[in-house]
């Protein structure tokens, strides 16, 4: 009976515990994956190749989950993701992150946050905005924070 209290208590207490979560890991390495988020935001709203290029791994592992797919390779996220969607879909685009929490482990870091996509279609001129939730992980290569992978999806929570 002690154990199903102790344990019922415990996991009442998990859920508020998970959102007073912070960053953790060392200050500097939390600083340059915050930087690194900062570049994919604007390697998005610029669809800047050279950018991207940059802050993604060129390692075959590295990958790109949403909803149209799945890409694997730098070369497949570049044309599909950033080329085809993000340049041939959209005429602008801004992307807004928000409650970025990152946290670093030795050579691996992760990142989850918030965002608000707002872009105007490039076949009518039509606004639209999306809301989404993504996990980003990244790897440190030669003393380099690299991106490794982003899953994203829908933020039902978000939308209006």
């Amino acid at each position: 009976m002690t154990t199903r209290i102790l344990l019922a208590a415990i996991l009442c207490a998990m859920p508020a515990f998970a959102a007073a979560q912070t960053d953790t890991g060392p200050e500097r390495d939390i600083a340059a994956l915050h930087h690194l988020i900062e570049q994919y935001a604007k390697a998005v709203d610029t669809v800047d190749l050279n950018l991207l290029s940059q802050i993604w791994s060129h390692s075959p592992d590295v990958s790109f989950i949403y909803p149209l797919g799945e890409e694997h390779g730098f070369d497949a996220i570049e044309q599909h993701v950033f080329q085809n969607v993000m340049g041939g879909m959209f005429s602008a685009r801004d992307l807004e992150t928000r409650g970025i929490e990152i946290h670093v482990n030795g050579n691996a870091g992760w990142s989850e946050f918030h965002w608000t996509f707002h872009a105007t279609m490039r076949k009518d001129g039509s606004a639209v905005t999306t809301h989404g939730v993504e996990t980003q992980v990244y790897r440190s290569e030669s003393g380099k924070w690299q991106l490794v992978h982003v899953h994203y999806s829908e933020d039902r929570q978000s939308a209006p």
